[in-house]
C-alpha cells in the first residue's frame, strides 16, 4: 500500500451530473410533524418564497445571513435563496447576538434574514422573517405552475455559502465554499453511500452547520425524503422519524449515546428502527464503547465519516465496508505523513492531507475579501490518523502533539486506546514546568465510578509513559453547539487550565 490512497483508480475522471437536478430527478419530498411536501407543492411553496424574497430586494450575488433552527420554514428559505442565486452565510440559532453581528460584519451580509424574536439582535440592518415565508403568496410572474426550483446558478457561484469554524482558538473564521466543490462533493458521497429515492433522510444535527447543510444538500440533488424533526428533543424526534419511515440517520457521537438511551427507555423504538440502513456518525472522533455498544442494540454499526467544513466528506465507512472512516470518496486522494515528511506506513500515526475537488475557496480576511487557497494543492489538516493495510482511514482526532519526560504523545491518540476500559475518556494536558506537561484523563461515568477504580481499567491499555497524571470522573461530557465536547468548560469542571 502507498501512503496515498483514493476511493478507486478511474474515479478522477468520472463525470459528473449536471448542476442542479435534472428534469428527469426524483421528486424530493419535505416532511415534519405537521404533513409533507412533495411534488408541485414544495415547488411553488419555494418558488413563491424565492417571489417574496425578491419583492423585497433579494438579487443574485447578494450575501444573506440566515439565523434559525431546523424547520421546513427553514429549508424553504435555503433553497429559495439558492434559486435566487444569493450567497448563504447560515449561523447557528444558539450563538450570542455578539458572534451573530460579528458573522453578518465578517461576509459583510446585506440581508440578515431570521425570526422575529432575533431581529433586535441586529439594529439597524435589513431583517426579514423566514417564518411562513411562501406559505400565503403565490409563485411570481415567471415562477408559476410551470417554473421549476433551479439551482444551477447557484451552484456554478464561487462564493455560494460562507461556513465558520468552531473558533477554538481565536476568533470564527469564514469558510467559502463554491457551489461547484459542493456539488461535486454531494454527487460523489450519495454515489459511495447508495443514497436512492425512496430513502428518508432523518439528520439530527443543526443545519446550519457543514454537516447539517450536506445532508440538506444531498436530499434535493438525490430526491429522497428529509423528515425534519425537534432533533434537540430526541424521544420526539425518534418517534417521527419511525412514523415518515426512516432509513437514514445522521448525528454525531454525542447524540448517539443519547440515543441508545432513549431506545433502551422505550424498547419498540428499537424493533421500528431496525429499518434503518444507514447510520451515519461525524463531527468529532467515534469512540471505541459507542462502537461496540451501538450493533449489539439495533442490530447494524454505526458508520463513521471523515470531513472537515474545508473539504467537505472525505472519507466514509459504508453499509458494505463498515471499517474505521472508510475508504476516501472517489476522486479524492489522502495521505499520511510523518512529521519529517516522509509517507506513514501502514498503522503509523501522522498528518492527514488532502487534495480534493470540494477544497473551500478560501477564508475570509478581516474586510471581508477572500484569502483564496490555491486550488488542486495538498491541504494539511490538522488531523492525526493511520491508513490500515486495506486502505481504510482511521483518524484519532487533531494533530496537537504534547511533550512529557522525553516523550512526544497525541492527548486524542491516547483517547482511544483509554476507551478500552469501556467508557469515553477525554485527556487534558496541563502545562508543567519540570515534565513539559502533566495529563488529566476525564472519564464520563454515569454510573459515578471511583478514578481509581478506572485508573485501574484503563492502565493496561496504555503504555508507562502514557499513564495519566490524575484522572477525574463526570457523568457527562459538556457539549458545544455542534455536538463536540466542550474542552474548555470541561477544564472548568475539573479545575485544570488549558496547556
Amino acid at each position: 500500500m502507498t501512503a496515498t490512497t483514493t476511493g478507486t483508480p478511474t474515479a478522477r475522471t468520472a463525470p459528473a451530473a449536471p448542476p442542479g437536478r435534472p428534469a428527469a430527478a426524483p421528486t424530493p419530498a419535505l416532511a415534519d410533524a405537521a404533513g409533507t411536501l412533495t411534488g408541485a407543492a414544495l415547488t411553488r411553496r419555494v418558488l413563491a418564497a424565492a417571489g417574496e424574497l425578491r419583492g423585497r430586494g433579494v438579487g443574485p450575488g447578494d450575501r444573506v445571513l440566515v439565523k434559525g433552527d431546523n424547520s421546513v420554514d427553514y429549508v424553504v428559505a435555503l433553497l429559495a435563496l439558492m434559486h435566487l442565486d444569493a450567497s448563504l452565510v447560515p449561523v447557528d440559532h444558539r450563538q450570542t447576538a455578539a458572534d451573530g453581528r460579528f458573522a453578518a460584519r465578517r461576509a459583510r451580509a446585506r440581508w440578515l434574514l431570521t425570526r422575529p424574536a432575533d431581529a433586535a439582535d441586529f439594529p439597524g440592518e435589513c431583517v426579514l422573517d423566514y417564518p411562513g415565508l411562501g406559505a400565503r403568496s403565490t409563485p411570481a410572474d415567471g415562477e408559476g405552475d410551470g417554473g421549476e426550483v433551479d439551482l444551477a446558478a447557484w451552484f456554478a457561484r464561487t462564493d455560494a455559502v460562507v461556513l465558520w469554524s468552531s473558533g477554538t482558538t481565536g476568533p470564527p473564521k469564514g469558510i467559502v465554499k463554491s457551489g461547484r466543490a459542493l456539488h461535486d462533493n454531494t454527487r460523489r458521497t450519495i454515489a459511495a453511500m447508495g443514497y436512492r429515492a425512496d430513502d428518508v433522510l432523518a439528520p439530527l444535527l443543526p443545519f446550519s452547520h457543514q454537516y447539517g447543510l450536506s445532508v440538506v444538500l444531498l436530499w434535493w440533488l438525490a430526491g429522497c425524503t428529509l423528515a425534519v424533526t425537534p432533533y434537540q428533543r430526541l424521544d420526539v424526534a425518534l418517534a417521527q422519524s419511525v412514523e415518515h419511515g426512516v432509513t437514514a440517520v445522521d448525528a454525531a457521537p454525542s447524540t448517539y449515546h443519547s440515543l441508545l438511551g432513549v431506545v433502551r427507555r422505550r424498547p419498540e423504538l428499537r424493533a421500528a428502527l431496525r429499518r434503518v440502513r444507514v447510520w451515519g456518525v461525524g463531527g468529532a472522533p467515534l469512540p471505541a464503547p459507542l462502537a461496540e455498544a451501538f450493533p449489539a442494540v439495533l442490530g447494524r454499526p454505526l458508520l463513521d465519516g471523515y470531513g472537515l467544513t474545508e473539504l467537505g466528506n472525505v472519507a466514509l465507512a459504508t453499509p458494505q465496508a463498515p471499517t474505521g472512516c472508510g475508504r476516501p470518496l472517489p476522486g479524492v486522494e489522502v495521505r499520511v505523513v510523518r512529521p519529517d515528511g516522509a509517507p506513514a506506513a501502514p498503522g503509523e500515526l501522522g498528518g492527514i492531507e488532502v487534495r480534493s475537488p470540494g477544497l473551500m475557496e478560501g477564508r475570509l480576511r478581516e474586510d471581508g475579501t477572500l484569502d483564496p487557497v490555491p486550488q488542486g494543492s495538498w491541504y494539511p489538516t490538522a488531523d492525526l490518523g493511520h491508513f490500515d493495510a486495506e486502505g481504510h482511514l482511521y483518524v484519532v482526532g487533531r494533530n496537537q502533539a504534547v511533550h512529557r519526560s522525553g516523550f512526544t504523545l497525541y492527548p486524542e491518540s491516547l483517547e482511544r486506546k483509554a476507551e478500552a476500559c469501556g467508557r469515553q475518556v477525554k485527556a487534558l494536558a496541563v502545562e508543567d514546568l519540570r515534565r513539559g506537561c502533566t495529563l488529566h484523563f476525564v472519564v464520563a461515568d454515569p454510573d459515578g465510578g471511583s478514578p481509581a477504580q478506572w485508573r485501574r481499567r484503563m492502565a493496561p491499555h496504555l503504555a508507562e509513559y502514557e499513564q495519566p497524571n490524575a484522572v477525574h470522573v463526570v457523568d457527562r461530557f459538556p457539549l458545544s453547539a455542534n455536538g463536540k465536547t466542550d474542552t474548555a468548560a470541561l477544564r472548568r469542571m475539573i479545575g485544570v487550565a488549558a496547556a
